[in-house]
This record gives C-alpha cells, structure tokens and sequence, in this order.
C-alpha cells in the first residue's frame, strides 16, 4: 500500500504529502490508501472490503473497542456511512471478538452540530451510552491533526474545527439490534 493518496474532493489530484507530517501527531494515523477507498465524501466504499481492513487490524492489535460513525456519516459523507455498515456487518455476523464492544457516534442536525459547547446542555438529556467532553489539551491535539491536512482544510473545515460540537463532545450508542 501507498502511503500517499489523491485528493479528489476538488479534482486536483495532488498528491497529499503532509500525511508523513500527520503521522507524527498523536492519535493522527495514516490511512491504508488503496484505488477502492478514493478519497471522496461522495464515493461509497465497498463494506466488505472496509469490513476485512478493520477485522484485520483489530485482530493484529488487539482492539477491545471500535468507534464508529454512525449510518448518517456525521456530515452524509458516503465513505463515513459505510466505515459504519462494515462494523455493524462484522458485529451481526459476531466476527468481532467476544471482548470488543462497538460504540456508534451519533449525527446531529446541523444546528446541533455548529453550536460548540453550547450543545451540551441538549446532549446531556439526550438517550445516549457514553458522551466524551474533550479537555482543552485533546482539543488542541483534535486541531493539530486537522491542521496536518492542509489540502483538506478548506473554509468550511475552519468553521467546522471552531464551532463544530464534536470537537468538543461526542456522544455514542451501543451498537446493537
């Protein structure tokens, strides 16, 4: 696998080198690049393949918990929805090990999504399995890896990185029937 991939959201087909940069921040990874994952929001990937890729990883590190997006993608991105299908394709068939728990990020409307912190009180009484409230040294951490691609951070990605709620908190459902 290539360690770089295309930008296709804009059709430019640069080449994204700040991916080796994005690997030095904690927590950023680099994602496997492959002809069958294009990087675009529209484009679907295949579950099946994204399903092999994720059962491969979890067997090889010995993951207990997988986060996911949710079948709403967050943002409707068609690659976030079917990262989602993938995990609940290897949950319902039980290929997931006996120990590892699935949690499901939940997608708000849009007004929800663009009023930061003061999302809060609404996400507390709200249903929900576990809600994560980042402190401020995460954020910081959240915003560097944003930063790392730049040909990514379009304008509204710096909206996005400074009055998105899940910047801030995320919450998440089981993954379940």
């Amino acid at each position: 696998h290539s360690t770089h991939s295309q930008d296709r959201t804009r059709g430019s087909g640069t080449v994204r080198q700040q991916l080796y940069h994005c690997a030095t921040v904690p927590c950023a990874t680099v994602p496997r690049c492959s002809r069958d994952l294009p990087d675009h929001p529209k484009v679907r990937w295949d579950p099946e393949l994204i399903a092999l890729l994720i059962l491969d990883y979890i067997t090889m590190h010995n993951i207990n918990l997988v986060m996911t997006f949710d079948k709403n993608g967050v943002s409707g991105h068609a690659n976030h929805a079917a990262v989602y299908y993938a995990v609940r394709k290897l949950w319902s068939e039980r290929k997931l090990p006996n120990d590892c728990q699935a949690l499901v990020l939940e997608s708000t409307n849009v007004l929800r999504k663009y009023i930061s912190i003061l999302d809060l009180p609404i996400s507390w009484l709200r249903p929900h399995h576990v809600m994560y409230i980042l402190q401020n040294q995460e954020y910081q951490q959240a915003k560097a890896a944003m930063y790392c691609h730049q040909s990514q951070l379009l304008w509204f990605r710096h909206l996005y990185l400074y009055l998105s709620r899940y910047m801030v908190i995320n919450t998440f459902h089981l993954l379940s029937d």
